[in-house]
């Protein structure tokens, strides 16, 4: 039941936009009532987000192959940002409610509970990814996909937090410009960009010397 009414969302989103889902819509084009939705749903934006994490396969098909391009961690490290850069911007609607938007608390939980109900959404994915994207946390996911630059000397171990934390920032601050229209630019553009930063920040990674601890409460 609960998968009529995301393809319903996943529809309103591709068709008219991620700001012009309602409930009343979703009901309408699902064949149900409204009301029926609260049985699975306790809000819209915890059924904005589970139909955004459907979306969220299109990368999660792509990723693989794009990866495998790579020859080294360090490459597919970069190549796993570009694809993520790539479908993210272009969708930033979507990213934004699954990375940063507020869905009322428990969003790990939220997470958790779509792939527990819809595990085939990762079966594109190679044993050694799946890890990453059962993570909801930023942070969590981005060192899980570092560890291989880490082990391979591309990254210092006492310096990985913090370069995650600036790959991290240079993505989301990229992400809220494109989202809010405050820069003109295509998808491509903002993926030329953010991975030129991203480059620079990798290949100095262990030239840093970072005097401070983070503190991510």
């Amino acid at each position: 039941m609960m998968r009529y009414f995301i393809d319903a969302t996943v529809q309103i989103i591709e068709e008219e936009g991620i700001e012009n889902v309602t409930i009343r819509k979703v009901s309408d084009l699902a064949g149900y009532n409204s009301a029926t939705i609260y049985n699975y749903f306790s809000e819209l934006s915890h059924l904005i987000f589970y139909s955004s994490l459907k979306i969220l396969r299109k990368y999660t098909s792509s990723l693989p192959a794009y990866m495998a391009k790579g020859s080294n961690p360090q490459e597919r490290f970069l190549l796993m940002w570009e694809c993520f850069c790539r479908y993210s911007f272009a969708e930033p609607h979507i990213y934004h409610a699954i990375f940063s938007s507020d869905v009322g608390g428990g969003s790990k939980e939220l997470m958790d509970e779509y792939y527990d109900q819809f595990p085939d959404d990762l079966d594109d994915l190679p044993p050694d990814l799946k890890p990453m994207f059962l993570e909801f946390d930023m942070t969590t996911r981005e060192r899980i996909a570092m560890e291989e630059c880490i082990q391979a000397g591309y990254i210092k171990e006492e310096n990985a937090e913090h370069v995650q934390e600036m790959i991290k920032l240079t993505w989301q601050g990229m992400l809220t410009l494109v989202l809010n229209r405050r820069y003109d630019y295509s998808w491509e553009k903002a993926t030329e960009i953010t991975m030129t930063y991203i480059k620079e920040i990798l290949k100095n990674a262990n030239s840093f010397s970072f005097e401070f601890t983070l503190d991510h409460r």
